[in-house]
């Protein structure tokens, strides 16, 4: 039986603030920009969250629930410092640490450098230590597996620590939400209510072919975690998927040229990404989203990969002839890369022919 550990910090840029200005402590504070702006909430305090004040909102919105809210501009490379200095208390314990964020990560703690058999102890231990080390919480849970792991760890936030034995692992989930479940959206949610899915014990006790009516391909997966199974290990070092930036402007950006500029800006990080990695992308993105707040992407691939700068810049660009900006203001520009790789050409020419033949999309 595996010991999974999620550690999840408590309000971490808010916290590292407040930690670090005094006058801040007590009050409702959220990391961000001038709400005058369109700058949203990259963290609120736990004062501010009673106001309703969320990760992700617009800054103005939180201003209007919040009155007194306290704004901090946010200091990356400080909240980093800390994240680091976090992450070596855990690796100094497990040898299995998987981060997830600056403030996030799964351990597994079966063996761990303390000889403890008991996870819980390992779990209050960690606590005390990042108490001791950086004056702020973290919220643990405790379980047989990632996902049962990150249930508990919000259970009873800030500072919480809650256990989820294998012999309690049926009653936890028996009335659990299937919004709670790994990789259930708000859409699937959707799907699965009209079908009649509230909780994990529905999903456990219908027909399967009923859920497959729902949700297709998901239908084996929810059912497994809906029994609380997750054979996921805990993997110290995940390969990269992707990469990107995107940039929300302060006002909608109508011109083409200047348009160009950013997407050309953004694809000349992601190849500077790419470089420092040694890695190569078959696909670059193009993410747009216009003044009424549509999102679309669009993506082309190629082969061999690369990672010129010039190339995903012309190709980034190029994508533009595929939305309507020349018609519709832009709020947002990203520009992605993706189908990574450590050589330029995949393992065999039948995928060599496939990816010459995929179309701008």
């Amino acid at each position: 039986m595996r010991k999974i550990l999620h550690l999840d910090m408590d309000a971490f840029y808010a916290s590292v603030e407040q930690r670090d200005n005094p006058a801040l402590r007590g009050h409702p504070v959220a990391v961000g920009g001038d709400p005058s702006g369109r700058s949203v909430v990259a963290a609120a305090s736990y004062e501010a969250r009673r106001f309703g004040v969320r990760s992700a909102m617009p800054m103005a919105r939180a201003v209007r629930l919040c009155p007194g809210l306290i704004i901090v501009r946010p200091d990356f490379s400080r909240y980093r410092a800390v994240s680091q200095q976090i992450f070596g208390i855990y690796r100094a314990v497990a040898p299995l640490v998987e981060p997830l964020a600056l403030d996030e990560a799964y351990l597994d703690v079966t063996r761990n450098a303390w000889h403890e058999p008991l996870a819980v102890t390992v779990a209050r231990r960690l606590k005390d230590d990042i108490r001791h080390a950086t004056g702020l919480t973290v919220s643990a849970g405790v379980a047989p597996n990632k996902f049962l792991a990150k249930l508990a760890s919000g259970w009873r936030k800030p500072d919480g620590l809650t256990v989820i034995a294998p012999e309690r692992v049926a009653a936890f989930l028996e009335r659990l939400p299937v919004e709670h479940l790994w990789g259930v959206g708000p859409r699937t949610a959707e799907r699965l209510h009209a079908a009649g899915f509230a909780t994990c014990a529905d999903i456990r006790d219908r027909p399967i072919d009923v859920l497959q009516q729902a949700v297709g391909n998901q239908a084996s997966w929810l059912l497994a975690l809906a029994h609380g199974h997750d054979d996921r290990p805990v993997q110290p070092h995940r390969p990269a998927k992707s990469s990107g930036a995107e940039c929300t402007y302060p006002t909608d950006l109508t011109a083409l040229p200047e348009m160009c500029r950013e997407i050309t800006t953004m694809a000349e990080e992601a190849a500077s990404w790419l470089s420092a990695r040694d890695l190569f992308a078959r696909t670059v993105t193009l993410k747009v989203r216009y003044r009424d707040f549509t999102t679309i992407t669009r993506s082309h691939s190629v082969t061999p990969a690369t990672r010129e700068a010039r190339d995903l810049a012309q190709r980034a660009v190029r994508l533009l002839d595929r939305t309507e900006v020349r018609h519709r203001p832009v709020r947002l520009l990203g520009v992605s890369v993706h189908n990574l790789s450590d050589t330029p050409y995949v393992a065999s020419r039948a995928s060599d022919e496939a990816g010459d033949r995929l179309p701008f999309e």
